[in-house]
């Protein structure tokens, strides 16, 4: 019976071929570079050819420190690194850590020896470190005085500050003697009481740029009092003197943006920061004025001869109230009155006697009301409008009006 595998098995083995293979996790190869593309990410992708075959690799990001050029089609080189593979596409490639231009790789050894032992001593550590001031007066260079380098300082830096000065210190910065007068430039600008010291120069190769890995200069900057600022090559080149310096600067332009405050955008900056006093100033005022006339408003309507008139308003008010009120009240009273004078007139019993009728009382004074209240022979008083008729009861009869 066969056995089946699926890929990701079949990979996986191949995988720990390689990885069991001692002389794999470190070698060294050697071939012209193709397809060479550096991803936005940092990694670096390409590949080493030679008249037999091709052999894919890759750098990541985090070892991009071990490349001290810029790596392009066609460069002779030797690359560094492990051989695995990758198991999703079933394919290996050399996993690169470190690599060498062909040629230099004596130089390039120097390099990493001499910065592991000025490592080890703590010449770059971030203690040592002086801070850039950020506002100076004097900036002190040293590089070659003709080329892009010294142009490219002087022209920013005095476009950022016209009032800045600049000594320039002309170095030789590549070839023999190199090394000791780009010592004797700073120490001689460090004696001289600069503010910031600029040390570098352009870009170019390994041999070049070799003088600033010179371990004299090195400590010709680790003991500069003045803070340096190391601007040597491209934004890709990495020296000695980038490690020991204050403040590496990618190019010799950027070293001169880093030391020089630009005056005219301070400037510009002040005047924005003026202009927002001043209308903050004005704003504040108008509130101040704004509430002193609501104090005074305030103090008009608090004041006491103020208040006396309104007193003396609200009195006046209230009189006229009471004197409409009881106006008011006397009509109302009197005309009720009239009604009540006019009920009565109705009622009272010489109205009814002027109308011609009588009151018949008996001799106490009662009302007789009924032929049964008196009999025959009583006197009873009989009131008329003009008097009082005493008769005597002669007799009585009943009758029963309709009413």
């Amino acid at each position: 019976m066969k056995t089946v595998y699926s890929v990701g098995q079949v990979n996986r083995y191949v995988k720990n071929m390689f990885v069991q293979e001692f002389v794999l996790k470190k070698i060294y190869v050697k071939g012209e570079v193709s397809n060479c593309k550096y991803h936005p990410s940092g990694h670096i992708y390409f590949s080493l050819k030679d008249e037999t075959g091709v052999l894919s690799c890759v750098m990541f990001a985090g070892h991009r420190r071990g490349l001290a050029f810029r790596m392009k089609d066609g460069d002779q080189v030797v690359a560094g690194g492990a051989v695995d593979v990758y198991e999703r596409d079933g394919r290996y490639q050399l996993y690169a850590r470190e690599i060498t231009q062909e040629g230099s790789g004596v130089l390039y050894e120097r390099f990493l020896a001499l910065k592991s032992e000025l490592e080890e001593m703590g010449m770059f550590a971030q203690e040592y470190k002086q801070p850039i001031p950020r506002f100076i007066k004097k900036l002190g260079v040293v590089t070659a005085p003709t080329g892009a380098a010294v142009q490219d300082i002087r022209n920013i830096s005095l476009r950022r500050d016209p009032y800045l000065q600049i000594i320039l210190y002309p170095a030789l910065v590549q070839g023999e003697g190199a090394a000791d007068s780009i010592v004797k430039g700073i120490q001689m600008l460090d004696r001289y009481g600069v503010d910031v010291i600029i040390a570098g120069r352009g870009g170019g190769s390994m041999e070049d740029l070799w003088a600033f890995n010179e371990e004299k200069v090195a400590r010709a900057i680790f003991e500069c009092r003045t803070p340096l600022i190391s601007a040597v090559g491209h934004e890709t080149d990495f020296t000695i003197a980038d490690f020991v310096a204050d403040l590496r600067a990618p190019t010799p332009s950027a070293a001169a943006e880093l030391a020089v405050e630009n005056r005219r955008k301070i400037m510009e900056t002040a005047e924005g920061y003026r202009e927002r006093l001043r209308r903050g100033m004005q704003a504040r005022i108008d509130l101040y004025n704004l509430r002193l006339e609501q104090e005074k408003l305030r103090f008009q309507y608090l004041s006491p001869e103020s208040r006396l008139r309104e007193k003396r308003q609200m009195l006046l008010d209230y009189e006229n109230a009471v004197r409409g009120a009881m106006e008011w009240k006397i009509r109302e009273n009197r005309h009720r009155l009239g009604i009540f004078l006019e009920r009565y007139k109705g009622l009272s019993p010489l109205g009814k006697l002027n109308q011609g009728y009588a009151f018949v009382s008996d001799q106490k004074g009662c009302a007789v009301k009924s032929v049964s209240q008196a009999g025959p022979g009583e006197m009873l008083d009989i009131s008329v409008t003009d008097g009082v008729i005493e008769a005597r009861i002669t007799g009585s009869r009943k009758e029963k009006w309709n009413i």
